[in-house]
């Protein structure tokens, strides 16, 4: 059944059996939709690969019936449940990629170190490279006696690796306005002793490319 946007919300709003078909008929659109966008992601041929599909599907409509009322017509009503599909597809992908992740090694002596890798920008001189190398050994060495070893932990896990502040909180055992507050914190002592070394901040940041 072809349904156009006035009709999906029509028919969601109903309840019933009215609903439970309309609910049926998106899931069958979703489910032709969402496997060939998560195999950018995922490979078919994952043993998780169906029942990934088939978890997202329903929390696409859950997620659907509980937000439909803010869909504001800008869009076919299908993409608009398409977008919310990926989105929690991609939001599922990068935790379950740190589901093993492990502070041990950045509590272990990582934190000790910063690749300077994440600093590079494109064809930099010698001159140049050399700036960096100095201000990057600068900034090492403030984060080793500014910082508390929690504080370096979290920074270098969230900063540097990119591990999400969601799984950061919940190895440590804490949460997200805490966490929130400890990098604020560790920021202002990085800016402030950068500041009394005579380095403004912006001058370090946009040294690499920031």
């Amino acid at each position: 059944m072809q349904r156009d946007n006035h009709s999906w919300l029509t028919d969601l709003r109903a309840g019933g059996d009215q609903r439970d078909l309309a609910l049926l008929d998106l899931r069958q659109q979703i489910s032709r939709v969402l496997p060939k966008l998560i195999s950018r992601y995922l490979s078919p041929n994952s043993e998780h690969f169906d029942a990934f599909v088939e978890d997202v599907i329903q929390d696409t409509l859950l997620r659907v019936l509980d937000r439909f009322e803010t869909f504001e017509g800008r869009s076919k009503f299908t993409t608009w449940v398409y977008k919310i599909a990926i989105h929690i597809a991609l939001g599922e992908l990068r935790l379950k990629k740190w589901k093993e992740f492990s502070l041990d090694k950045l509590e272990e002596g990582l934190s000790d170190q910063m690749p300077s890798e994440i600093f590079a920008s494109e064809d930099p001189g010698p001159e140049d490279m050399m700036e960096r190398k100095n201000a990057l050994k600068l900034v090492q060495k403030i984060i080793q006696e500014e910082l508390t070893p929690r504080q370096r932990t979290i920074m270098m896990a969230v900063n540097v690796e990119g591990v999400p502040l969601d799984v950061v909180a919940e190895r440590i055992g804490s949460n997200r306005n805490a966490l929130y507050k400890m990098m604020h914190d560790a920021r202002l002592k990085l800016k402030h002793r950068l500041e009394r070394e005579g380095f403004p901040p912006e001058d370090i940041l946009s040294m690499f490319g920031n």
